[in-house]
C-alpha cells in the first residue's frame, strides 16, 4: 500500500472570516496568538541596520501593518525604534487589543479588510509588513494589494513579506487536494471556511520583482520527518521600492 502522511485533523468551527478570528482572540483554541514580536521580524530588522537602511527605523519613518493582528509588531518597532505606524486588521477584538496594548504609543488601528484601496497618501510609509495576511485575498485582491504597497511606500522603502509556501509542503498538498477553491492555488480552509492562497517560490518572486527589487529570501525548514508532516512551510521576502521612483 502506498504511504499515507500522518496529518492531525482538527473539528471544523461554524465562525468563519472575521467571526473566526473574533472568536480567537477572545478565546484562542486554535491558534497561538503571542503577544510577542515575530523573530522573523527582529531578524529584518537587524538587517535593516547592517545593510544602513536606517531610515525605515526611527521616529521620523512610518510603518503599515497590512493584517497588524493585536498590534505586537508595531509595538515592537514603536518601543524600540520609536517609529509611528498604522495597523489594520479585519478583527474589531484584534483591534481592541491593539489599542490596550498600545496605549502612549503613536500607532493607530483600524478594523478593515486589507482588500480594496489602502486610505493613505503616495509615498507616505518607510515600511509595510505583510506577515501572513494577504495570502486571505483573492488574485485580483492580492495583485491591488502589491500595487497599493508600492504606491504608498516611499522610495527605498522596503516591503517585509512573510507567507506559506508550497512548494515541498505536504500540508498545502493535501489541502489543495482535498479542499480545492476556485481559483488555482486556492484551498478552502477546513476550520476557518475561507479561501486562502498558497504561493510557490517562483510564482511569489514573479510577482513582486514586477514592482521590487528583492534582496533576500528565507525558506522554513523541519516540514517533514520520515515522510510525515510536521510545521507548515513558510517563506520570508525582503523587498525594496527602488530609491528612483
Amino acid at each position: 500500500m502506498p504511504f499515507k502522511p500522518n496529518f492531525t485533523h482538527k473539528k471544523k468551527r461554524k465562525q468563519h472570516g472575521a467571526t473566526f478570528w473574533d472568536a480567537e482572540y477572545k478565546n484562542p483554541s486554535h491558534l497561538k496568538l503571542s503577544t510577542n514580536p515575530s523573530a522573523d521580524l527582529e531578524k529584518f530588522t537587524r538587517w535593516l541596520i547592517r545593510e544602513k537602511h536606517t531610515d525605515c527605523l526611527s521616529p521620523s519613518a512610518s510603518v503599515l501593518d497590512v493584517g497588524c493582528g493585536n498590534g505586537r509588531n508595531l509595538i515592537y518597532l514603536s518601543r524600540t525604534f520609536g517609529t509611528p505606524g498604522v495597523g489594520y486588521d479585519i478583527s474589531r477584538s484584534a483591534i481592541a487589543e491593539a489599542n490596550l496594548a498600545s496605549q502612549g504609543l503613536p500607532l493607530q488601528y483600524t478594523a478593515r479588510s486589507i482588500a480594496g484601496p489602502l486610505k493613505l497618501p503616495d509615498t507616505s510609509q518607510d515600511l509595510v509588513l505583510d506577515m501572513m495576511t494577504s495570502h486571505f485575498l483573492t488574485s485580483a485582491e492580492r495583485e491591488q494589494l502589491r500595487d497599493e504597497i508600492f504606491r504608498v511606500l516611499k522610495p527605498g522603502g522596503f516591503l517585509f513579506m512573510k507567507t506559506f509556501l508550497k512548494d515541498a509542503d505536504l500540508h498545502s498538498k493535501r489541502l489543495l487536494e482535498e479542499h480545492p477553491g476556485q481559483e488555482l492555488g486556492t484551498y478552502i480552509h477546513p476550520i476557518m471556511g475561507v479561501p486562502e492562497y498558497v504561493y510557490d517560490e517562483a510564482g511569489l518572486v514573479d510577482f513582486l520583482r514586477e514592482q521590487f527589487t528583492i534582496h533576500k529570501i528565507y525558506r522554513s525548514h523541519k516540514h517533514a520527518f520520515r515522510g510525515q508532516a510536521r510545521k507548515r512551510r513558510t517563506i520570508t521576502i525582503y523587498a525594496e521600492k527602488s530609491p528612483y521612483q
